[in-house]
């Protein structure tokens, strides 16, 4: 079996970016879905119900209505993530990483086949629920690279796993609004609420369903066990589904404070990053191309950075400084989108913006790790997923709330004022204690001791 590190950073890769598409694709489909599932089920239904109780919430501005529809949606799936990262970050402490991954790239397949025959709001809304338990799995993803990373390089190989996250919240809508246009033989034609049939949102479904059975293939057929079994935690407190208690468990300096760093950050980015669009759409009139767009020019700047800059730049300066220095940049984009009334003002906010998190993403992860001993890499990076995922469940309601309420501005107003708090706490990160891992898996060592 294959076992180098450029094979696992590879596989890690795919892993990601696919769980950040499957949260993401969705993103361009809230209009339509909303008025196709009220429109077969009537205003009795569920999903009838909730449209009206957003409507007398918002009024009659249905550009809010979608707004606060498609914050609800994703903030589900991103709640889930919060609770099972942890979960799937210390199973696999455990019993492995390649089994972990395995398990969760199943479901994650079977979610997106839920959602592709999802004839019913109540079968979509399932199949969004198993797709956020099973994205938990980024956890997993990278413990696998501290397990292959040595603790310099530790900022090199999260800078892989930040990357697949750009580049998945990039294509994620992308691949979403695009592929609106195929149109499945009977997706259209269903007049009648079945629990399952195809709709109109089955294309982007299948072609999730194919690019994740091609991850799980991978995985199953390349990637081999990076934790072995000597190395693995027993420790018996540690099986708690409680992602609070799984945190108070992780005493080692450094932690808690970038754990609360990531979530203060996060958040702020999220509320700002989800109504980016409603923006564009409101004040530039921007079509679903132009959107499409804007997410490939962000996704080229966090690709470039993340992917050659912290790479050179980490081992030089340290993450810490590189953090903090991501964050000092990330702050006037907040300042610049808020105010920005042409397409070149929009673009110059989003390229302070995406330099910025692609300083700061990789940074963070690469602290986490080198703050845990090896034993303990993937409850700590689940811990650390985790508040990442509870960022995504509070920053699109935040952001749809203040958008509705106080104006486009307001989301990047407020975003700008909350990135006081990871400003302030990043002065205080200690240095790692952990300067190399107790254990970190070599190539060679990854072959003679897999367990797949």
């Amino acid at each position: 079996m294959p076992s180098n590190k450029s094979s696992v950073l590879g596989i890690v890769f795919l892993t990601v970016f696919l769980d950040i598409v499957g949260f993401s694709i969705i993103f361009p489909l809230f209009p339509g879905m909303l008025d196709h599932y009220v429109s077969l089920e009537g205003s009795g239904s569920a999903v009838g119900r909730l449209a009206q109780w957003l409507s007398g919430f918002a009024g009659s501005d249905s550009n809010a209505v979608t707004t606060l529809f498609g914050g609800l949606l994703g903030s589900l799936y991103g709640l889930l993530q919060f609770i099972f990262s942890t979960v799937w970050g210390g199973l696999s402490d455990r019993v492995g990483r390649r089994p972990t991954l395995l398990f969760t790239l199943l479901g994650t397949v079977a979610s997106y086949f839920l959602w592709m025959w999802a004839g019913t709001f109540v079968v979509l809304i399932a199949a969004r629920i198993l797709g956020g338990i099973m994205a938990g799995n980024i956890s997993t993803a990278s413990a696998a690279v501290a397990d292959t990373t040595t603790a310099q390089d530790r900022a090199k190989g999260m800078g892989i796993v930040g990357m697949a996250i750009g580049l998945g919240f990039i294509l994620g809508p992308a691949i979403g609004g695009f592929s609106m246009s195929i149109s499945l033989p009977g997706a259209n034609s269903i007049q009648t609420a079945q629990a399952f049939a195809l709709n109109p949102f089955s294309a982007p479904a299948l072609l999730s369903a194919v690019l994740a059975i091609l991850n799980f293939l991978w995985v199953w057929k390349r990637f081999p066990e990076t934790f072995p079994k000597g190395a693995r935690a027993t420790c018996p407190s540690l099986r708690s589904f409680n992602p609070i208690v799984r945190l108070r468990s992780l005493s080692f300096p450094g932690i808690r404070r970038t754990n609360f760093l990531y979530l203060s950050y996060l958040t702020a980015f999220a509320a700002v990053e989800f109504t980016l669009t409603f923006l564009a759409v409101e004040r530039l009139q921007y079509s679903e191309i132009d959107l499409a767009w804007v997410f490939v020019y962000i996704g080229l700047i966090i690709a470039l950075v993340q992917g050659g800059f912290v790479r050179r730049l980490a081992p030089r300066f340290g993450e810490r400084r590189l953090a903090f220095t991501g964050l000092c940049i990330t702050a006037p984009g907040f300042i610049l989108l808020a105010g920005a009334q042409s397409s070149s003002g929009l673009y110059l906010a989003l390229g302070f913006m995406a330099v910025g998190s692609a300083l700061v993403m990789p940074c963070l992860s690469a602290l986490i790790s080198r703050y845990a001993p090896s034993d303990r890499q993937g409850l700590a990076l689940g811990t650390f997923r985790s508040m990442g995922s509870l960022s995504r469940a509070l920053g699109p309601v935040m952001g749809a709330a203040l958008y509705w309420k106080l104006g486009s501005a307001a989301p990047c107003e407020w975003g700008a004022g909350l990135l006081l708090i990871p400003l302030g706490v990043a002065l205080t990160l200690p240095s790692p204690p952990f300067e190399e891992t107790e254990y970190a898996v070599r190539p060679e060592e990854a072959s003679s001791t897999s367990d797949g």
